[in-house]
């Protein structure tokens, strides 16, 4: 996420502090919601890698400005079908999706995504093998309606992510490399969504957002984007209190004060923060305590919802998303 939104005039600041004050109140009925995205063929010639790719030497270590020679690589891992994909997270890159192997997957910047299609072709996809789509499964993470196939010049189907087709990197030789980042300027790491993975830059993610679960809607997620959770065993009126403590708070810790300017997409009406009778202070939503769960070791994943009935991913005015109508 970028900055900018940080930005705030001080009339803004003044309607944040009247916000704060405002008194808790009740909740009503949570909703959830879904999105798709297709993939459709399309026909299109492909010039010399050269075109798409400058020419160059590349570093491997991603910031080259060529194709460069591919180092030596098993070819059944490199041209092998996709696998079950999943996402996996780099220290510089945040969350990158992988084969089955654990290989990076890479998206193409001469390529287009709306319709599909690949301009890598000849010595390119040597260097830059397409993953095939025939047996391409999704892990629990990934929104499997992201997922597609493009038609290839030499008829064979290509995997695509939010419409762009998926390249392995011949230089990767083992799981979790990516010597491809950043290759000519036009080779990036895809991400889940089918973006491309960006730098992580925590001190400008925000504290706290949202994203779009393909199951849940709307949900709200920490800065490493570890998915919020309401209890519903807490109070929130006419003070926060919370009903996790001890042993409790080591599955679903607390999520510490968040600077309401660190928010981005959050309700700022009852969002407040309160001292625990351990004297820890934790952030709420609308007046309602949040916590994460330990429970989710990657970003996106969602395996508190539901648990003991009484815990639910938090929606961004801070309602427990599919719990039980009251």
């Amino acid at each position: 996420m970028k900055t900018s939104w940080r930005s705030a005039s001080l009339v803004a600041s003044a309607a944040a502090v009247l916000v704060l004050t405002t008194a808790c109140g009740q909740e009503t009925a949570p909703s959830t919601g879904s999105q798709n995205v297709g993939a459709t063929a399309a026909a299109g010639g492909y010039g010399s890698p050269g075109a798409g790719v400058s020419a160059g030497t590349d570093t491997g270590a991603g910031t080259g400005s060529g194709v460069g020679a591919p180092a030596a690589q098993s070819p059944a891992t490199q041209t092998s079908g996709a696998g079950q994909l999943s996402v996996s997270t780099n220290a510089e890159l945040g969350s990158v999706l992988t084969d089955g192997a654990g290989l990076t997957l890479y998206r193409f910047d001469a390529d287009t995504a709306e319709p599909p299609k690949s301009n890598c072709d000849g010595d390119c996809a040597t260097t830059w093998p397409p993953v095939p789509a025939d047996d391409a499964t999704a892990s629990a993470d990934i929104d499997k309606s992201k997922l597609g196939e493009v038609t290839r010049t030499d008829g064979t189907k290509q995997l695509t992510i939010g419409g762009w087709p998926a390249y392995r990197y011949a230089k990767d030789t083992k799981a979790g490399d990516v010597a491809g980042q950043g290759v000519g300027g036009k080779w990036f790491a895809l991400a889940p969504d089918g973006k491309k993975a960006k730098k992580a830059d925590l001190a400008a993610e925000a504290g706290l957002s949202t994203r779009n679960d393909p199951k849940l809607g709307e949900v709200v997620v920490d800065k490493n984007g570890h998915t919020v959770y309401r209890f519903l065993k807490d109070t929130a009126w006419p003070d926060p209190i919370s009903a996790c403590t001890g042993a409790c708070l080591e599955k679903w810790p607390a999520v510490a004060p968040v600077d309401i300017n660190d928010t981005k997409g959050i309700q700022k009406k009852g969002y407040m923060k309160f001292t625990r009778p351990d004297g820890v202070e934790q952030q709420t939503i609308n007046c309602w305590p949040i916590y994460t769960f330990s429970g989710d070791k990657a970003p996106g994943e969602t395996n508190g919802q539901g648990v003991g009935g009484t815990w639910y991913a938090a929606a961004p005015d801070g309602k427990p998303i599919g719990a039980p109508a009251k």
